[in-house]
């Protein structure tokens, strides 16, 4: 029998001064059985980033064809493909010509540093694809933020993200351009 995913609720009050965005989003975040807290904390991360009408979840792990996040036009076009982890090049490349935009988010220190020394200069060609790093730290406190009914402040200014829970316990993350 395989084992069912957890859901999570969540309330991110996004205040995005770099892009004037301020908005609530309740957010249903069904984390998979193989997915751990900070995983799933790194995908609410990306998703405050990016925070639209227009983004969606979609079944990320457990799909092949699916990013972990994306953000569809009305006619069913793929603005935006969001991958967390070290996605292979086939993927890559894959996402690149179907998306307007690629954003992957990575956030294994060590591992991080082999993957994108093998891919950075195949990768290099893709205009519309932009690589991140967040540092082990921060996601190991965005890990410990994690609750089952969360309502999250996140803060977006100079590139940097401050996330606060309702408990007054806060995390800083200044995600690191590597492309």
């Amino acid at each position: 029998m395989a084992l069912k995913s957890t859901v999570y609720k969540a309330e991110l009050q996004i205040n995005d001064l770099d892009r004037n965005y301020y908005r609530t989003h309740h957010l249903t975040v069904a984390r998979h059985p193989s997915e751990n807290d900070a995983r799933m904390m790194v995908r609410l991360l990306a998703f405050a980033i990016h925070a639209s009408d227009d983004l969606t979840f979609t079944k990320g792990i457990s799909t092949q064809d699916e990013p972990d996040i994306w953000e569809k036009s009305l006619s069913g076009e793929i603005e935006r493909w969001i991958d967390l982890g070290q996605p292979d090049e086939k993927r890559l490349r894959k996402a690149a010509g179907r998306a307007r935009q690629v954003v992957v988010y990575t956030y294994n220190g060590r591992s991080t540093a082999v993957w994108w020394a093998q891919l950075h200069d195949r990768l290099g060609r893709f205009d519309n694809l932009s690589v991140w790093n967040i540092d082990d730290s921060a996601v190991e406190q965005l890990g410990a933020l994690a609750q089952r009914g969360m309502r999250l402040q996140v803060t977006l200014q100079d590139g940097e993200l401050y996330i606060g829970d309702e408990n007054g316990r806060s995390v800083q993350v200044a995600p690191k351009q590597l492309k």
